[in-house]
């Protein structure tokens, strides 16, 4: 691993600037939404932000206690969220380099985070084989999603962000309809709710389960 991440032209096929300043191998990176910024994530702890024309790093997230596997900027690209082995998300204030909330309530690594498309939502993947929905704007949790039965390693919203679907080792994705969630729910209140319901059957909570043949 060269910890290095490169900017290519599509046409030319050329380097244009190499990223230079991690100290450990990166293992995620994303575009923000006018292609002047990108994020890298890596496994010394640390995200940073670069600008795209320049190649240089405009800032260094460093706050978490583990390794980084995940990164995303939200779509108006002034916040930008991080997950951690430390089985935390931070979301961070893009222009000054900020963190505004550290989200817990993992019991294991964060291996995925995704914000919604208007922003005001993130939801987070874990190890702990839960995903957990966070509110943007207070860095409360919303809703944890309980249904996998083995670790989740990828999650995302649809455009409209009515549908989360997640995608585990159990071998399973769920298309799980968001609108049925409610609103300033704690995560313990959900639990006992839905395996209420489950039990009495009144509802279905999932549209789809995608299994892989054995």
């Amino acid at each position: 691993m060269d910890n290095t991440a490169k900017i290519w032209d599509v046409e030319t096929g050329t380097e244009q600037h190499t990223l230079l300043g991690h100290t450990a191998e990166i293992v995620s990176l994303n575009f923000n939404t006018f292609g002047d910024m990108i994020i890298t994530g890596s496994f010394d702890h640390t995200a940073k932000l670069w600008d795209v024309r320049s190649g240089r790093c405009v800032s260094t997230l460093q706050s978490h206690r583990g390794e980084i596997s995940s990164t995303q900027f939200n779509y108006a690209s002034d916040l930008c969220i991080t997950g951690s082995i430390d089985r935390t998300c931070k979301v961070w204030n893009v222009k000054s380099g900020q963190c505004i909330y550290t989200l817990r309530g993992h019991t294991d690594e964060v291996l995925d985070v995704a914000f919604n498309v208007s922003g005001s939502q993130l939801v987070s993947a874990s190890a702990d084989a839960t995903a957990r929905v966070y509110s943007t704007s207070t860095g409360n949790c919303i809703s944890s999603l309980i249904e996998h039965e083995g670790e989740i390693s990828k999650v995302q919203f649809n455009p409209q962000g009515t549908k989360i679907i997640s995608a585990s080792s159990d071998k399973t994705c769920k298309a799980v309809s968001y609108t049925h969630l409610r609103a300033h729910e704690t995560p313990e209140h959900l639990v006992c709710r839905l395996l209420l319901e489950k039990k009495k059957k009144k509802h279905k909570k999932f549209i789809y389960t995608i299994r892989q043949e054995e």
